[in-house]
């Protein structure tokens, strides 16, 4: 071997060390910055639910305890529906590859624009109830109906002898609410940073950023066609409709680091859920028979329903682990 041969070997092998300290100090970084993540999830999720409980409790206290457990109930089913929202999020920041320091801030224009379209709908419903009696049993057969697709999906599920969990994901390519959105808009595959636009070729040309925030705005009105009667089969006050919707919607911001990694272990919490939503569509019809199920009773309804739903959740994967060790 030459003399140019080992100064050849010799920076070759400098120049991979470098290389491997600096992807070690890049995965330090990253793993440092996703704790960091965490732990401000974990911050504001304390913040949202203290906020949300000084918020009902100033409804106990200023207006009425009625009032105020009806807020408690709206919100808890509330945040109990976003689970799903959860799913979808993941399912769209995964087809879009959105990296994860950016899905904040998609989140954040999320709830803006949450907000507004949530005020407008919950408008229109207490207007609709308000005028319109008839209107308590299209939403007590919206409801029924969604209850009724999840409880028989899951049952066909578990006859069928395979888990959910094991079917293939959803092409998001061809989900229509991402394809119109791409309709939108002249749209570019690359990033940059966390901008929702950028200037290619002379032109300005839509992020996948901001393709996938137009999707998540699209997918919330979807699910507000459920969330919003739900809460309305709990009370008529729009206060109370609006202000659980949006604390419900705030929360699942704050938490959605969290619930993105817990979601897929709460397996029992959606058929929970369902038969909660089940149940405020009867009290629709109850209502519109004036057979009036108190406020007391349905916040017992929904807090037990959903409490055995986790419990179970939780039960089933601490099983599946002890099997699987045993194997």
């Amino acid at each position: 071997m030459t003399l140019a041969d080992v100064e050849k070997q010799s920076l070759l092998e400098q120049n991979t060390s470098e290389k491997d300290t600096s992807m070690q100090s890049k995965g330090k970084t990253d793993g440092k910055s996703t704790i960091g993540m965490y732990k401000l999830a974990v911050k504001r999720t304390f913040i949202c639910i203290l906020a949300s409980v000084v918020f009902g409790l100033c409804l106990y206290f200023s207006v009425s305890p009625e009032v105020s457990q009806e807020f408690f109930a709206g919100w808890l089913l509330e945040q109990s529906l976003s689970v799903d929202n959860v799913l979808v999020f993941l399912l769209l920041f995964d087809y879009f590859k959105v990296p994860l320091e950016n899905q904040d801030r998609v989140l954040k224009y999320g709830i803006i624009g949450a907000m507004i379209m949530r005020a407008v709908m919950i408008g229109l419903g207490s207007v609709a109830l308000h005028h319109f009696q008839a209107v308590q049993l299209i939403f007590a057969g919206i409801l029924i109906y969604s209850s009724a697709s999840v409880l028989l999906s899951k049952l066909y599920n578990t006859l069928g002898g395979y888990v959910e969990a094991n079917v293939d994901k959803e092409d998001m390519s061809k989900n229509q609410v991402v394809r119109l959105s791409k309709q939108l808009f002249h749209v570019t595959d690359k990033f940059d940073g966390d901008k929702f636009f950028v200037f290619l070729d002379g032109k300005r040309k839509a992020t996948p950023l901001l393709i996938c925030m137009i999707s998540i705005e699209f997918s919330d009105v979807i699910f507000a066609v459920d969330s919003v009667p739900a809460v309305f089969g709990v009370t008529n006050n729009p206060l109370v409709v609006y202000s659980s919707n949006i604390f419900a919607i705030v929360g699942l911001r704050s938490m959605y680091i969290i619930l993105s990694k817990a979601a897929s272990d709460l397996e029992y919490l959606e058929p929970a859920v369902a038969l909660v939503v089940g149940f405020i569509g009867l009290k629709f019809v109850c209502d519109y028979l004036n057979h009036r199920i108190s406020i007391q009773i349905s916040l017992i309804v929904v807090v037990s329903i959903i409490g055995i739903g986790v419990i179970l959740s939780f039960w089933s994967k601490n099983r599946k682990l002890k099997n699987k060790m045993q194997q």
